[in-house]
């Protein structure tokens, strides 16, 4: 890999870091507990439930893509990035742009 391509790629994971920082922050506000007391009714109350069940699985996501872009940010500058970590063959530039978190290749991760 480059050193434009690799320049490259720690822009996106800057962007992506960034981007995903303010979606925790939006999905943390929106999975606080429902008050019993709230004047929905029962039907809305139990949509309420679903949609912060929903959003609570988005957060958890969100955090471990957060953390696996962390990781990647801080082992770009080492030899082994953009290696597969099965076959040991570079992950293609394409690949790394899209998910530059991604430590295996495409036939290796299926």
């Amino acid at each position: 890999m480059t050193n434009e391509e690799k320049k490259t790629i720690k822009e996106k994971i800057e962007s992506d870091i960034a981007t995903l920082s303010k979606q925790i922050l939006a999905l943390e506000e929106k999975t606080r507990p429902i008050a019993p007391d709230c004047s929905l009714g029962r039907l809305t109350r139990l949509e309420a439930m679903g949609e912060q069940h929903v959003n609570n699985k988005v957060l958890d996501e969100s955090r471990l893509r957060l953390t696996r872009l962390q990781n990647a940010l801080l082992r770009i500058d080492k030899p082994m990035f953009g290696i597969c970590i099965e076959c040991e063959e570079e992950i293609g530039f394409g690949r790394m742009s899209i998910r530059p978190e991604s430590v295996r290749c495409v036939e290796c991760a299926n």
